[in-house]
């Protein structure tokens, strides 16, 4: 085991790339005790892929110039035997040749974009390598709020009213959207479709703060959704570990914030304490609810999670009106901000259990994967098929 390789991913082209560096220097601390060999994959936020030493240490970070231009470029690639390495691009020594780092299994530590929203996991299928967490279906569906409510409501998965328009569309017919918002009443959340970590969002209670709201929300995606607000509100979230038929939630949590929607500071500045990511959040676990609510929660983060399709570790955030105890699906992050280690540790899981899990859960979905029959034994381009394919041209002129 000791020359397996466990890449850690993050970084990427998004608002939340420093979100996702925490969490990765949260998986890397957590795995530097473990037989496994570690290599960092960067994605900058103009979209270089580097590794190397000094991306390990959360101090380097705050001089993104310089890390640049210590750390090595990168890329995927095969070695003679076919098999996947993370592969050294340039050296740095006259005499020093590129380095190849096979690979074992990839942990993906992105927030938002296209780390989450399953291009980098389309990627990692493509070289055929095992990665820890969902695949592109479940990844691409959670980063979509408009369409991960759509099929909630085709499962009879209850979530709020909501109104979705994009920017073209903004632009050509503010008015009748207005109106449709209007329809549902104030208060109202403004949230861009496809980030997290609550950029973008926040509260209107007239149309002139809807309008604000919308313009600025405008400014970090292309699409939006205006959805109801329940007052008053609790948020609740859970978060569920395994693939396939096995899998198991964790205790429920209530996260506390400022305001009744939880802000990015909210999330990841309370008390100075930014370094620590979404763990630092000031929060109750488990939450101070029934046990009754918490029944109903846990079994409906299991019902999203199978119909996501997702696999390794998530956290499924709702929203409950604290009257009547209404439960209402918010949204799924399938890359949820420090893996949510924090809910697995009141069931005895720490942070490296939780990691090494999902280094098992990745191998065991990659095995199953090739496992099946992935290629066809005919060949189309035999001499046979070659003149078939002429004579179909040929009828065409």
């Amino acid at each position: 085991m000791s020359q397996r390789t466990i890449v850690v991913a993050f970084g990427g082209m998004s608002p939340e790339h420093e979100v996702s560096v925490l969490t990765a220097m949260q998986a890397i601390s957590s795995l530097k005790d473990t037989d496994y060999r570690l290599q960092p994959l960067y994605i900058t936020k103009s979209g270089r892929w580097l590794t190397g030493d000094p991306l390990r240490e959360l101090e380097n970070y705050k001089d993104l110039k310089k890390l640049e231009e210590e750390a090595i470029e990168c890329t995927f690639s095969h070695d003679d035997l076919g098999k996947p390495i993370l592969l050294e691009t340039e050296s740095k020594g006259f005499l020093s040749k590129p380095k190849k780092h096979s690979i074992y299994a990839i942990i993906p530590a992105f927030h938002g974009s296209e780390g989450e929203n399953g291009a980098f996991q389309g990627a990692c299928d493509l070289y055929n390598i095992p990665f820890g967490g969902s695949g592109v279906f479940a990844s691409s569906l959670g980063m979509d709020k408009v369409k991960a409510k759509e099929l909630c409501m085709a499962h009879d998965i209850p979530v709020t009213s909501g109104v979705s328009f994009n920017e073209n569309e903004w632009e050509e017919r503010q008015d009748e959207i207005l109106e449709s918002i209007t329809k549902m009443g104030f208060s109202v959340i403004t949230k861009p479709v496809s980030l997290g970590s609550s950029i973008g969002v926040s509260k209107a209670d007239d149309r002139k703060s809807l309008i604000d709201s919308i313009e600025t929300a405008f400014r970090y995606d292309q699409e939006l959704v205006v959805e109801e607000a329940i007052t008053p509100l609790m948020e609740i979230n859970c978060s569920v570990l395994g693939h396939g038929d096995e899998l198991q939630t964790s205790v429920c949590e209530r996260p506390l914030g400022q305001e009744e929607t939880l802000s990015f500071e909210d999330k990841y500045q309370s008390d100075g304490q930014g370094s620590k990511g979404m763990a630092s959040a000031d929060r109750i676990i488990p939450a101070d609810i029934s046990d009754e609510l918490t029944a109903k929660i846990q079994n409906l983060s299991l019902k999203i999670f199978k119909t996501f399709r997702a696999s390794g570790v998530a956290r499924l955030d709702f929203l409950v009106n604290a009257d009547t105890h209404e439960v209402y699906f918010n949204e799924i992050n399938t890359i949820p901000g420090s893996f949510s280690f924090y809910l697995w540790e009141e069931s005895g899981m720490n942070m490296t259990d939780l990691m090494l899990e999902l280094v098992e859960i990745a191998i065991k979905k990659h095995r199953l994967k090739i496992g099946r029959i992935r290629s066809y034994e005919t060949n189309l381009l035999s001499e046979k098929a070659v003149k078939g394919i002429k004579g179909l041209k040929g009828s065409n002129d």
